[in-house]
């Protein structure tokens, strides 16, 4: 039985004081018994936990009496075993780096659709005005080949950093589309989206809460393989379950 509980979440709010959240959060994750990562910058939260449910959604309400966080959601999937081996908390330039200063989430977030909606979308083969649907997966090459939605476009990027150049070079591709960004969790499909419109494409969406909640929230339809991650478990199913990782991503991690 899985009773191990997982969580994904992050937030783009500013926080000048991240330096000395960084040893409060350790602190508190340590005694909880958690394992795991917490990436904090002046843009905001991002973190990865594993441990037994009470303690991990005790950590969660704990953050949320901090008013900048009031409104976290993570994403939650089960494992037998924590796929982490230890507790880091860190400061970083950017939660999830982009190389791209103008683009700042927390001053106004790109449209977003919900699982259910892009669901409903990639069924018909258009949105609800019409217009034709396209998926951009804005995660790196080997996390791409774990799996996919059907059909998805993939500029074959090797790091978040390259996304910039690869979208002015196929920008055009993608005028009179209703463009909607994805990857595992949602942060960078959403420093993406904002990108996308600030280079002039009106009609883009982030997929909310990413690929881990699209699965949690539909049945996986139109999606094919698993979804990468970050931790010991590697590739999960579209039921949430540990799924055995393809021999080419284990190639291209191990590089």
């Amino acid at each position: 039985m899985d009773t191990v509980l997982n969580i994904s979440c992050y937030k783009f709010v500013p926080l000048p004081d991240a330096a000395a959240l960084r040893e409060l959060l350790h602190a508190r994750a340590t005694a909880a018994g958690l394992k795991g990562t917490i990436l904090l910058a002046e843009e905001g939260i991002n973190f990865f936990l594993a441990g037994a449910a009470e303690a991990v959604r005790g950590f969660v309400d704990a953050l949320r009496a901090d008013a900048r966080f009031a409104d976290l959601e993570p994403k939650e999937s089960w494992s037998a075993t924590v796929p982490f081996r230890k507790m880091l908390v860190k400061v970083k330039r950017e939660i999830i780096r982009m190389d791209h200063p103008t683009i700042r989430p927390a001053q106004g977030r790109a449209p977003s659709v919900d699982p259910a909606t892009l669901r409903r979308w990639l069924a018909q083969g258009h949105d609800d005005e019409g217009r034709e649907v396209v998926t951009l997966d804005t995660r790196n090459a080997f996390e791409v080949d774990a799996g996919t939605f059907d059909n998805a476009i993939d500029w074959r990027i090797d790091k978040f950093t390259e996304f910039p150049p690869a979208l002015r070079a196929h920008k055009t591709e993608l005028q009179d589309k209703t463009v909607v960004s994805f990857c595992t969790g949602g942060i960078r499909c959403e420093k993406a989206a904002i990108l996308m419109r600030e280079e002039g494409l009106s009609h883009v969406y982030q997929l909310e809460g990413g690929i881990l909640k699209y699965f949690e929230l539909t049945d996986g339809a139109h999606y094919h393989g698993g979804c990468f991650v970050f931790d010991e478990r590697r590739v999960l199913a579209a039921d949430l379950s540990t799924d055995p990782l393809p021999t080419d991503s284990k190639n291209a991690i191990n590089k």
